[in-house]
């Protein structure tokens, strides 16, 4: 498949693939989140590291259109790396990332110390749920509890189908990022009739994730003055390894 983005230097070639459910101008979140932590990924680290965390602004719309890419070491550690990533059009700030990473070190840790094991059916024994954005054509997504859009709490699986970078595999916390920004899917309202476009995008991990499938088992709770908050634990096929949240800026249709 056709990837979503052609990365020459800090220049950004951005094709339709990227485009959300709102606006077809307008990025879906999973593209430059995935993006971010792409350029994250690629700047070297003095020991072995993996990305724990994070934490993506979304200052505004995000186009469908040429970006360029800034990246910052903020802080270099033996233990931590803290980067930061900027991503712009037309020379305007669309997001603001941080991404930590924690040096890998096996530990071996007491017997009682077990991941939560998986409680939802695999993505296998799970129901198809159709896509009609750009970006979510790019994604194989199957519900093990409850409906895709549908209102209220849900447990989807994810499968980034669609490569975000031409020429690069694509890595399992790009992977986790590019799920994630589906969180709000799992919301109290109607999409016929509310859109709750986030603001944001924190996901912390405690271990990599293994496989192509991310399940977000999410839910929402809507403030009564505009404002949300989506919420998701993250597994794979082998359990929980983390977990997702969104702020939400509320409005009627």
């Amino acid at each position: 498949m056709e990837a979503i983005f052609r990365v020459d230097g800090a220049n950004v070639v951005t094709s339709p693939h990227a485009a959300g459910p709102w606006d077809p101008n307008m990025q879906h979140g999973g593209a430059p989140s995935s993006l971010v932590v792409w350029a994250a990924e690629r700047i070297p680290a003095p020991v072995p590291m993996q990305v724990a965390r994070v934490t993506i602004d979304l200052m505004r719309p995000v186009p469908v259109a040429p970006l360029t890419i800034e990246t910052e070491v903020l802080r270099e550690g033996r233990k931590i790396q803290l980067c930061a990533v900027r991503l712009k059009a037309d020379g305007v700030l669309t997001v603001g990332a941080t991404v930590l990473k924690i040096k890998k070190q096996a530990q071996p840790l007491p017997d009682d110390i077990v991941e939560p094991p998986l409680d939802v059916a695999a993505p296998e024994q799970s129901r198809i749920e159709p896509q009609n954005s750009p970006f979510g054509l790019g994604m194989t997504i199957r519900a093990a509890r409850g409906r895709f859009g549908g209102p209220g709490p849900g447990a989807i699986w994810y499968r980034a189908d669609r490569p975000p970078v031409e020429g690069s595999p694509i890595s399992q916390a790009m992977r986790v990022a590019a799920a994630s920004d589906f969180c709000n899917a799992s919301s109290a309202l109607d999409f016929r009739q509310w859109t709750f476009l986030n603001a944001d995008l924190t996901v912390s991990m405690a271990r990599e994730p293994v496989g192509e499938w991310i399940l977000l088992d999410a839910v929402s709770w809507i403030g009564p003055d505009g404002a949300g908050l989506a919420m998701a634990r993250l597994a794979d096929v082998k359990g929980y390894f983390g977990r997702c949240a969104q702020s939400l800026v509320i409005e009627k249709r």
